[in-house]
Order: structure tokens, then C-alpha cells, then sequence
């Protein structure tokens, strides 16, 4: 099952505009609740941290050893979406395995950084 704070690759393409495309991590945000349904999941878009080289209140930077991820991550929460549950699953229709995850304290910067992002 998806679970929130769990990391997944995912292909965001087709996109339109500044949306991230291609394969890329995102962080599942949305509550298990909702995480249980065969509807949406809600995530938090992931890019490589040499790209981001300046710190906002709306991003969170995690390292690959924190996450068990590649590469050092910047988590871009104004890049939120809502995924139909199909983007994770790989091309043999078979869940795809998370590829890292979050731990409770870096999940609580994430919210902060939505409450921001929301005017929460």
C-alpha cells in the first residue's frame, strides 16, 4: 500500500507549462485514509538538489543517506499534485516498491512548508 512520507519515481509527463516532467521522486503526502482508495494520491514533487541552489520556505532539501534515494533531493511544495493511482504502477501493472522515505521530523518540515504554500 502507499503510505505517507513514502518516496516513489514516477513519469509526470504529460505536463503543461512550469509543471516537473519525466521520471522524478515524488513524496506522498495525502493520509493513509485516503491513500487506501483506488483514487488519487497526493504528492509533493522531488529535483535533483544541484539544481536548486538557493533555500525557500516552500522547498525541503534532504540528503539521498536520510532518504535512501540516489541523489541529494530538494522536495518543491508548491509542486503539489494529485496522481491517479496508476502512475505507480510500473509497465506489468505491478505496484512499484518506494524507492525511500521521510522520517517523522523531515515530514513535519513538509507540512510546514505546505501551511505556507496553502495560507494554512
Amino acid at each position: 500500500m502507499i503510505s505517507r512520507g513514502q518516496i516513489y519515481f514516477v513519469n509526470l509527463s504529460p505536463i503543461q507549462g512550469r509543471e516537473q516532467a519525466g521520471r522524478r521522486p515524488v513524496l506522498v503526502v495525502s493520509s493513509d485514509a485516503i491513500n487506501r482508495q483506488p483514487l488519487v494520491v497526493t504528492v509533493v514533487v522531488g529535483t535533483d538538489a544541484a539544481n536548486i541552489l538557493r533555500d525557500y520556505p516552500t522547498n525541503v532539501r534532504v540528503t539521498a543517506r536520510e532518504t535512501g534515494l540516489p541523489k541529494d533531493t530538494v522536495f518543491l511544495c508548491f509542486q503539489l499534485r494529485s496522481l491517479d493511482s496508476s502512475r505507480f504502477l510500473d509497465s506489468n501493472s505491478a505496484p512499484l516498491k518506494p524507492a525511500g522515505n521521510l522520517s517523522a521530523r523531515r515530514m513535519a518540515e513538509v507540512e510546514q512548508a505546505l501551511r505556507l504554500v496553502l495560507a494554512l
